[in-house]
C-alpha cells in the first residue's frame, strides 16, 4: 500500500514562507504591525463596522469573548453537545455553567428549539457552532436570542468563509464571532484564531485582557512617544496575543481564500456526485443563498453499520478518515460533571453513524478518487 493520504492537511504555498521569513527578519517576533494588519484585513472581508482581535487561537478568543460581555460564577451557558470539548471548557475558566443541548438531524447545528427548553434565570449566554462549515441560520439566531434575552457568542471555528442570503458569519449580529486558524482550517496560521465583535466595549476588553490586562500592547509601547515602561495593568488578563510571523502567514492565506474555498466547494461537489449510488447518507445540501465553508464533509453510514470497521477499512485502502465529534455529554469529565443521562436523542442516535473524509483545498483529482474508490470498496 502506498503512503495514507492523510485526513488534513495545510495549505501551504511558497508565498507564505516567504511571508513568514519577512516577519522574522524584521525583528517584530511577537504582536506587531503585521498583527494589525491581520486584524484590519479580516474584519473587512466580513462586513463594515467590525473590530477584529486577533489571538493565538480560537478557543482564547472564545473565553476573552465570554469574558468580555460578563459571563461569571452562577451563570450557565447554552452549548450544543455537539462540538469540541474548548467550547464548553471556556465557560468553566470563569466559572460558569455550560448547559448542554441536543443538536438537529440535518446540520447537526445547535437545535434551538431544544435550547429553549434549557433556559433558566440563570442563562445569559449560547454558543452556537457552524459545524463542518454550514452555518446556523442568523435570522433564527437572533430571534431566539431577543426571545430569552441572551448574548451570543459564534463558534465559526469551521466557518470561514461562510454565510447566509449575503450576510457573512461574524458580518454582525452578535456580540462576538471567534474563527480558528488551527492547521486543519479552511485557512491557517498555525495556531491562532479572531475574534471579531460590532461593538466597542467588547474589542476594547478583549484587546485587553489579551495581553495581561494592560492599556497597551507591545506595538503600541515600543512605537508611542510614551515611554515603553510606562503602562498600567487594568485587570488580571490572560497571554492570548498572536505573533507577527504567524500573522504574516495568514494575511497570504486570508487572499488566497477566495481560490482555496473555490476548491473545497469542488472537492464536495466531486464527492457527491461520486457518492450518490452509495448507502452512505451525504450532508445535507445547503438551500439557495446558503454558503457553507466545507471545513468537513461528514458522511452517515447505515443504522447497524460498525463505523469503526468502515474506518478500519478505509485506512487499509490508503485512506485516513475522522470522526466529529464525541458528544461532550458522552466524555467522562463533561458526564460525571453535568449529569446528563438523556436529552440527547438526535446526538445519541448519529454519532455512531459519522464519519469525516479528508477534504482539504490541497488534495487533487488523483487523492478524491482515491478517496472515492476506498468507499467503495469499503462498504462492498
Amino acid at each position: 500500500m502506498s503512503d495514507p493520504l492523510p485526513f488534513a492537511l495545510p495549505d501551504i504555498t511558497e508565498l507564505e514562507i516567504d511571508a513568514v521569513a519577512e516577519a522574522l527578519r524584521s525583528g517584530w517576533i511577537t504582536s506587531g504591525p503585521r498583527a494589525r494588519e491581520f486584524e484590519e484585513a479580516f474584519a473587512a472581508t466580513l462586513g463594515a463596522g467590525l473590530h477584529a482581535v486577533a489571538v493565538n487561537s480560537a478557543t482564547a478568543g472564545l473565553h476573552l469573548a465570554l469574558e468580555a460581555i460578563g459571563v461569571g460564577p452562577g451563570d450557565e451557558v447554552l452549548v450544543p453537545t455537539w462540538t469540541f470539548t474548548a467550547t464548553a471548557e471556556v465557560v468553566r475558566y470563569l466559572g460558569a455553567d455550560p448547559v448542554l443541548v441536543d443538536v438537529r438531524p440535518d446540520t447537526l447545528n445547535v437545535d434551538l428549539e431544544a435550547a429553549s427548553a434549557r433556559v433558566t434565570k440563570r442563562t445569559r449566554a449560547i454558543i452556537p457552532v457552524h459545524f463542518a462549515g454550514h452555518p446556523v441560520d442568523p435570522i433564527e439566531l437572533a430571534s431566539f436570542a431577543r426571545v430569552h434575552g441572551l448574548k451570543v457568542v459564534e463558534d465559526a471555528a469551521h466557518a470561514f468563509p461562510a454565510g447566509v442570503d449575503g450576510l457573512a458569519v461574524g458580518g454582525g449580529g452578535s456580540e462576538a464571532t471567534v474563527f480558528s486558524f488551527y492547521s486543519t482550517k479552511t485557512m491557517t496560521t498555525g495556531e491562532g484564531g479572531m475574534l471579531i465583535t460590532p461593538m466597542d466595549d467588547v474589542a476594547k476588553r478583549a484587546r485587553t485582557m489579551r495581553l495581561h490586562g494592560i492599556d497597551r500592547d507591545a506595538f503600541n509601547r515600543y512605537r508611542s512617544t510614551r515611554p515603553a515602561w510606562a503602562y498600567d495593568v487594568l485587570a488580571p488578563g490572560f497571554k492570548y496575543n498572536l505573533t507577527d510571523p504567524a500573522a504574516a502567514m495568514g494575511l497570504v492565506q486570508l487572499r488566497r481564500s477566495g481560490a482555496m474555498q473555490d476548491r473545497r466547494q469542488e472537492i464536495a461537489r466531486q464527492y457527491r456526485a461520486g457518492l450518490a449510488d452509495t448507502s452512505l447518507e451525504l450532508p445535507v445540501a445547503p438551500r439557495p443563498g446558503v454558503e457553507h465553508a466545507w471545513h468537513l464533509f461528514v458522511v452517515r453510514v447505515p443504522e447497524g453499520y460498525d463505523r469503526s470497521a468502515f474506518i478500519d477499512r478505509m485506512f487499509a485502502h490508503g485512506v485516513s478518515c475522522s470522526v466529529h465529534f464525541i458528544p461532550l455529554h458522552h466524555l467522562s469529565y463533561w458526564r460525571n460533571e453535568l449529569g446528563h443521562a438523556a436529552g440527547f436523542p438526535v446526538a445519541d442516535r448519529e454519532h455512531p453513524r459519522t464519519v469525516s473524509l479528508p477534504l482539504y483545498s490541497a488534495m487533487s483529482d488523483t487523492d478524491i478518487d482515491r478517496v472515492l474508490t476506498a468507499v467503495k470498496s469499503s462498504l462492498s
